[in-house]
């Protein structure tokens, strides 16, 4: 498909103007093609359209400190709740939530002995 340079109504940078759609990100080079109509677009949809980042790299010390190291010697791989472990008993698990279910649904949590490591998940 070729670069299309008609449009079907006027819309802001960033929109497919054939159907109004969200564009993808644009490549490092070409154009872009709409997901919803299918149509290629040259760079030009989006304007002056600027997009910036920054990268910020971590030292030793930052994963050092991430690591959290218990008063036993237990590794945690994220918080940790006074939560008994079915497998070994140990008292402290950490956790991670994760939203899988619909939004009006509460989150699901993973626990992770900091012990044995035993894994399970609650759906809250």
């Amino acid at each position: 498909m070729s670069e299309n340079t008609s449009s079907s109504f006027i819309t802001k940078p960033g929109f497919c103007p054939d159907c109004g759609s969200v564009l993808p990100m644009l490549k490092t080079h070409g154009g872009v093609t709409c997901w919803a109509c299918k149509q290629t677009w040259g760079p030009e949809v989006f304007g002056d359209m600027k997009l910036s980042y920054l990268l910020e790299f971590s030292n030793e010390q930052t994963y050092a400190s991430a690591s959290q190291v218990k008063d036993n010697g237990d590794e945690a791989e994220g918080p940790t709740v006074d939560k008994k472990c079915p497998k070994c008993g140990n008292d402290k698990m950490s956790y991670a939530t994760l939203q899988l279910r619909s939004a009006d649904e509460g989150q699901t949590v993973f626990y992770t002995c900091t012990k044995c490591k035993h894994k399970e998940s609650e759906n809250s």
